[in-house]
C-alpha cells in the first residue's frame, strides 16, 4: 500500500499516540478484524517481510503498523517473519494481555531484527500483538 505517513499521522501539538496494550487489542485489532473504523488511522504495512529502516516514517520514533500475518508455507502455521536483509528473531515467551477485569484478550510477544550477514543482531525491535478470541473481545 503506498501512502505518506504523515497523511495518516497528524496530531495536534502536544498530543502523542501512546496507546495500552490493552487498548491496542479492544479499540484497534478487534475493529480492524471486524472491518469496522478505527479511533485513529494506523496505516497497514509488511512489517515481517520488510526491512525495519524501509517502512514508512520517522525510524528514530515509535511507529505503529497493522500487518496481515503470512506463513512461511500454504499449509504451515508458522509465520514467515523473513526480510531480504535479515529476519525477526522472539525475544521471549508471549505476554498475556488482560482487561481491567483480568479477562484474556491476547498476547503481545516482542521479536528483534538479526542481520543475515553475519547473523548480528540489531537495535531494532517490534512487538506482536494477537486476539486471544475475535469474536469476543468487548468493543
Amino acid at each position: 500500500m503506498d501512502f505518506r505517513l504523515n497523511d495518516f499521522l497528524q496530531m495536534n501539538p502536544g498530543f502523542r499516540f501512546e496507546p495500552t496494550d490493552q487498548e491496542i487489542m479492544v479499540h484497534y485489532l478487534q475493529p480492524k478484524i471486524q472491518s469496522l473504523p478505527l479511533p485513529y488511522p494506523i496505516p497497514e504495512a509488511d512489517v515481517c517481510g520488510s526491512d525495519p529502516w524501509n517502512l514508512p516514517g520517522d525510524s528514530q520514533e515509535e511507529r505503529y503498523f497493522l500487518c496481515p500475518v503470512e506463513t512461511k508455507h500454504p499449509n504451515g502455521t508458522r509465520t514467515n517473519r523473513t526480510t531480504p536483509s535479515g529476519r525477526w528473531k522472539p525475544t521471549n515467551a508471549s505476554k498475556q494481555v488482560v482487561d481491567s477485569e483480568n479477562k484474556h484478550l491476547g498476547t503481545k510477544k516482542t521479536f528483534v531484527f538479526y542481520m543475515s550477514k553475519p547473523g548480528s543482531k540489531t537495535d531494532w525491535f517490534m512487538h506482536e500483538y494477537k486476539i486471544a478470541n475475535p469474536i469476543q473481545v468487548r468493543v
